[in-house]
């Protein structure tokens, strides 16, 4: 439930200046598709919307005016208290498997695609609402989202986008006036969301499990259009659709797990097929390097540990092969060849994953040339890591001082707990250098490109967040999203965000505010 705030939180963002017209010129291919894909309906207004940050520069390449959507009227489009002109207003419906239990009917329960526009980049980005009210799909919920996981997806998605990771964006952050209640009350707020689309695994499952093969078929139709155009000219476009989802995903956790990040829900409606990362929640960056590492509160068994989100990724692009089987088996000739066609598609995830890590972790190390030794030199430095309590993020910065010379060597030895398992590895890895004919400086300057000084570490993050649920100082949450849009710089006045939590601060849990 929601309702209004008696000392509603007053952000430190003013209105700017006013602008001549809120102009989004949507363009709104998904309220194309037949009425069943989705239920038309408004966001809920809220009490008194106030402005908490505008995305100024994702704003310009959207090419949307930024002092428009910080105007009164831009808050007001962007908390739900108005429609914007060419707007079409709508909650999709998708289904999934949460936990590996599936759900028919899930949907946007507390979310409203605005409509779509198309960025400078030539993309096209869905704007959504996120904590807009109640739908169709809310399952009891209120609809709304609390103030501190609005600002989590905004730090932790922005942060991913300067780490080069393929992600959903954060726009505008608008407290809303109100109070919601989960364990405590909390103040509420409306992320505004951009993404290549909001198509999930789910979506298919969704009519997978109605039995209209209909709409499997028009949904991968327009995932083509969307997302895989080339799919379209191909002899087995389907096949050639599911060959391109899988890639994506191969490469895309092969990245999130080349910077210690950890999604926490997994769940087959919470995997994209754009190939983006999605539906920020109970997040997290691991310090410690362990692959046995959650943080989610919600995953009691481990299922989206660190180490397992590789298989997690199959298990859901599994799913996606069965909702596609009917299109699968028809161009495939019968079910039996749609079925062989599916399985070939999966069998080339592991291959691709393996290749992409291998690469990352690579340039990580500062090895330019591959060599038959290198997944061992590898494997052999984080066991020693997940050993000695190393941390993950530091471990690998440090690593490319050492790549100038042993005088660099300190720093990184002294993040073990035995000194010594650092020394013996920083042998055969400095021999393994010397294969590759690059100066050092040019080869330490491509490692800081790869191994980010800053990541949104837990306890800031949640330094962050108490600062404004609390105190509506909204101070660390800017500086925060200061940092962390920057994390391949060297900053030596802002050495506390590259630091490990101390002891007392030690986050070792998060939610995911629904």
């Amino acid at each position: 439930m929601s309702s209004p705030d008696p000392s509603p939180n007053t952000p430190p963002t003013s209105f700017l200046s006013a602008p001549s017209t809120v102009r989004f010129d949507f363009e709104n291919t998904y309220a194309r598709l037949p009425e069943r894909f989705y239920v038309r309906l408004d966001p809920t207004p809220v009490a008194a919307p106030r402005l908490i940050k505008v995305n100024v520069e994702l704003a310009r390449n959207l090419g949307l005016d930024p002092d428009a959507l910080a105007s009164e009227v831009g808050v007001e489009i962007l908390s739900g208290n108005r429609v914007a002109e060419g707007s079409e207003p709508l909650a999709i419906a998708y289904a999934g498997h949460q936990f590996g239990y599936f759900v028919p009917q899930l949907g946007d329960g507390r979310a409203n695609l605005l409509g779509e526009v198309m960025g400078r980049d030539g993309g096209r980005y869905d704007i959504q609402l996120k904590g807009s009210g109640r739908t169709p799909f809310s399952r009891g919920g209120d609809g709304r989202a609390g103030l501190g996981p609005v600002l989590r997806e905004y730090i932790v998605s922005e942060a991913m986008a300067a780490l080069g990771v393929p992600t959903t964006r954060a726009l505008e952050a608008v407290a809303t006036g109100e109070r919601i209640f989960r364990e405590t009350i909390l103040p509420g707020a409306v992320l505004t969301r951009v993404a290549s689309s909001h198509l999930r695994v789910g979506t298919f499952q969704y009519f997978e499990a109605r039995g209209d093969a209909e709409g499997i078929r028009e949904l991968a139709d327009y995932a083509i259009a969307r997302h895989y155009p080339e799919a379209a000219q191909a002899d087995q476009p389907y096949r050639t659709f599911l060959d391109g989802v899988i890639a994506r995903q191969a490469k895309l956790i092969a990245q999130w797990m080349c910077l210690g990040f950890i999604h926490g829900v997994m769940n087959t409606d919470n995997m994209s097929i754009s190939g983006e990362t999605i539906d920020y929640g109970p997040c997290a960056f691991m310090e410690e390097y362990d692959p046995a590492t959650v943080f989610s509160s919600i995953d009691r068994q481990g299922r989206y540990a660190y180490g397992n989100q590789r298989l997690a990724a199959v298990w859901n692009l599994t799913r996606l092969a069965e909702a596609l089987l009917p299109v699968l088996a028809q161009e495939a000739g019968s079910e039996e060849a749609g079925i062989a066609s599916a399985k070939a598609a999966l069998a080339a995830f592991d291959p691709q994953f393996s290749a992409a890590r291998i690469a990352g972790l690579r340039r990580k190390l500062g090895l330019v040339t591959e060599h038959e030794g290198d997944a061992a030199l590898v494997e052999d430095l984080l066991e020693r890591m997940a050993a000695n309590r190393a941390d993950f993020t530091l471990t690998f910065r440090r690593l490319c001082d050492a790549a100038l010379g042993e005088e660099g060597d300190l720093a990184a030895q002294s993040l073990f707990a035995d000194p010594t398992a650092y020394d013996s590895w920083a042998v055969g890895w400095r021999r393994r250098l010397e294969a590759d004919s690059v100066p050092k400086e040019e080869r330490a300057a491509a490692m800081r490109l790869s191994n980010p000084s800053f990541i949104p570490r837990n306890h800031l993050v949640e330094e962050a967040l108490n600062a404004a649920i609390l105190h509506q100082d909204f101070q660390p949450f800017e500086q925060l999203i200061d940092v962390v849009t920057h994390p391949y710089e060297d900053r030596p006045a802002w050495e506390r965000y590259t630091l490990p939590a101390p002891p007392q601060e030690r986050v070792t849990k998060t939610f995911c505010g629904t």
